[in-house]
């Protein structure tokens, strides 16, 4: 007899779509922009993730934690989060 101890994963479609980006070195560094969704939903998570990042540059080892902490959240919320860190630009 062959037990399953796994669950189906269902996939549920995204409740919103968050952009998350880097500012610069002068505080404030973050801003979150929405692309689509339930705007009440968004903007609390909006305040959640810039209480967790206002005041964190991108190279702050507290920032990759709390990044981590703002992915969690987005996946609870299920809000896909796109991030914007400027690693690309020419600095």
């Amino acid at each position: 007899m062959k037990f399953v101890s796994e669950a189906t994963a269902v996939i549920e479609p995204s409740r919103g779509h968050a952009r998350i980006v880097y500012l610069g070195p002068a505080s404030p560094h973050w801003e979150v922009y929405s692309d689509h969704g339930d705007a009440n939903l968004l903007e609390e998570f909006r305040a959640r993730v810039l209480a967790r990042l206002v005041l964190l540059p991108r190279n702050d080892p507290q920032f990759r934690r709390n990044q981590e902490r703002v992915n969690r959240d987005a996946e609870r919320e299920r809000i896909s989060v796109e991030w914007e860190l400027g690693y690309n630009d020419a600095e």
